[in-house]
């Protein structure tokens, strides 16, 4: 298979109570294992096969055509991309360059994760938001569906996955719950700070 399904960078049950083992097991085990394995037939056999999966989720993105191929490339680079955003014994804030330039955007750390937490749970449906560089600017959005900030120029720092798959076995229809367990416990600030001193 050209793509495979990187590992969890932590044990399954790592990230419990906030995360649990049964969540991450299927969440890791079979939803990001289906976009993987999905994309792999979709571009066997096609010059896509020999690509980078980045380049596969640029190449694709806006062609309706290849829409299929777009959306679990997408969705196996976003998985890929958070889970060591997030780490066990997690939260609190950055420091250094990223805390400074969060500053500048947002006034303050808290005005950033209180913008990124509004911006995840008012998501309507499927999708992520994030935390990214925008030709040096810091902002938070969020996307729909498969949609990634790398097909729009944008560097991305941190996201969280608000598809209901990532947090519905334990929160059930608690989004906001999972979103401050996520910024309170378990995001992992030195992962978004060393993203951020690539793309100064």
């Amino acid at each position: 298979m050209t793509f495979t399904l990187p590992p969890l960078p932590y044990s399954l049950e790592a990230l419990e109570p906030h995360v649990s083992a049964r969540t991450l097991s299927f969440h890791h085990g079979k939803h990001h294992a289906a976009y993987v394995t999905k994309l792999n037939e979709l571009v066997k056999g096609t010059p896509l096969a020999e690509k980078s999966l980045e380049e596969v989720v640029r190449a694709t993105a806006g062609d309706a055509s290849r829409t299929p191929i777009f959306n679990n490339a997408a969705q196996a680079w976003n998985h890929g991309f958070f889970w060591p955003c997030m780490t066990p014994r997690g939260g609190g804030s950055p420091s250094g360059d990223l805390k400074s330039a969060i500053e500048s955007a947002f006034g303050s750390v808290d005005a950033m994760k209180k913008e990124f937490a509004e911006a995840a749970a008012a998501q309507f449906g499927t999708g992520w938001a994030w935390l990214a560089s925008d030709k040096g600017k810091l902002k938070v959005f969020a996307t729909e569906d498969a949609d990634t900030p790398l097909t729009e120029g944008k560097t991305p720092l941190l996201t969280v996955d608000v598809w209901e798959h990532a947090y519905y076995l334990y929160y059930q229809n608690r989004r906001p719950d999972f979103i401050a367990a996520f910024l309170d416990h378990l995001v992992d600030c030195e992962f978004a700070a060393d993203n951020f001193s690539r793309v100064k």
